[in-house]
């Protein structure tokens, strides 16, 4: 393989899973020869960094960042479209615009998804629990890099 019987003070390896302190899946690192033979080799974390190895995680790299390049497109084009989307919700409420109860980030988030729009409540920015009627603009982060907004109506549950 290389490694073993190497008097060099470090060897290149292939990392084959996140191994913590070192690096993530993909990265090439130099690490002591008895690490890489003892440890990283044997469990399976690790390869050696022959050529067609590099090579190899080099495409996989190129094809993953097309991927995410594609996946980001996706985010922001429904990030625009539910910007311009508005949510009705209806609610109880008193004479003085109080609900009797709250709306969560769950019950937005199940208004957008009967919509289309794919948003998990986890991804509703809110403050906290409204608990009036009236129109709130609402933050949603549908990625790291990708933010958005949407209006939100609480309107008076309609008589039958």
């Amino acid at each position: 393989m290389g490694v073993s019987g190497s008097t060099r003070t470090s060897v290149e390896v292939l990392l084959a899973e996140d191994v913590p302190s070192l690096g993530i899946h993909g990265d090439i690192v130099r690490v002591k020869p008895g690490y890489a033979r003892n440890y990283l080799l044997p469990q399976g974390l690790a390869t050696v960094a022959t050529e067609h190895n590099k090579r190899m995680v080099e495409r996989h790299r190129k094809q993953l960042d097309a991927l995410q390049v594609d996946r980001l497109k996706q985010i922001r084009a429904m990030a625009s479209e539910v910007s311009k989307y508005s949510v009705t919700l209806e609610a109880n409420a008193n004479n003085e615009s109080q609900l009797y109860g709250s709306i969560g980030a769950a019950d937005i988030s199940k208004a957008l998804q009967t919509a289309g729009y794919q948003i998990k409540a986890d991804q509703i920015q809110l403050e906290g629990p409204l608990r009036e009627l009236g129109m709130y603009t609402i933050k949603i982060e549908l990625h790291p890099e990708v933010n958005t907004e949407v209006k939100v109506w609480i309107v008076p549950t309609s008589a039958a």
